[in-house]
């Protein structure tokens, strides 16, 4: 065991390592789309803009409000598990739970929330701000579960600390409900999909936890965020994260 300084470096040196491992930002060839930090003004126009290599879409902005929030909940000791609904090829559940291992930490569970077949048909009826929404037919968004679990099982992460809900968000996300949770992350996209995780989720969210919303930008997904704080008189600042990602922190 080194000294702290020393611990510290290696921390670092990991923890930098993953983040741009994930976001294949190592290798060569380079992915055909550039990440999201890279250019602040637009988000991913189509299919073909999307990474071809990555295990995530995110950014390195990203990811650092990722390690920010996490780091946080474990210095203060914030209850909870950690969660992201939506992880297309895993990247930030895999750098969620490479933040777990790196601290040591062995009683807090990563949870992958997704349907591992994209993104549901859009209920209008129900749901209207999602009318038109053509997010269900970009086969690109349809990951398996046995390919995320292969990614884990890649940076030696794949443990029983990590747990994969496999469904619709509207049947999965009920079953725990009653958890504690010190991190969710939201990755739905459509207002839909946002609502299922704010409603389940958000009352199991420690005071002193983080709520952070992958697809801000997007305005079905902007409008159910704002809906629900509302109706239930959530006043804590949103705080921008790049062009798209946005978080607050619950104090109340």
């Amino acid at each position: 065991m080194g000294t702290a300084s020393e611990v510290s470096e290696l921390y670092r040196r990991y923890v930098t390592l993953l983040k741009h491992a994930v976001t294949h930002t190592l290798y060569q060839p380079p992915d055909p789309a550039r990440l999201a930090d890279e250019d602040t003004e637009r988000a991913p126009t189509d299919v073909s803009d999307r990474p071809r290599f990555a295990q995530t879409m995110v950014g390195l902005r990203r990811l650092d409000n990722v390690q920010e929030c996490v780091e946080e909940v474990l210095a203060t000791d914030v209850r909870g598990d950690l969660i992201e609904t939506g992880v297309w090829r895993g990247g930030v559940a895999i750098f969620m739970r490479g933040l777990l291992a790196a601290h040591g930490v062995r009683d807090r569970i990563v949870f992958a929330a997704d349907s591992f077949e994209g993104l549901p048909e859009p209920n209008p009826e129900e749901y209207p701000a999602d009318d038109g929404d053509e997010l269900h037919t970009i086969d690109a968004l349809a990951v398996s579960r046995a390919e995320v679990e292969r990614n884990f099982d890649l940076y030696g992460l794949l443990d029983d600390q990590v747990r994969f809900l496999e469904g619709w968000f509207r049947d999965t996300l009920p079953v725990v409900r009653e958890r504690s949770w010190a991190v969710v992350r939201l990755d739905g996209d459509m207002y839909e999909s946002t609502t299922d995780a704010l409603v389940n989720l958000y009352p199991g969210l420690s005071v002193g936890g983080f709520l952070i919303i992958d697809d801000y930008a997007h305005t079905p997904c902007r409008q159910a965020v704002e809906d629900y704080r509302t109706a239930h008189g959530i006043d804590e600042p949103i705080k921008r994260i790049d062009f798209t990602g946005a978080f607050w922190q619950r104090r109340t």
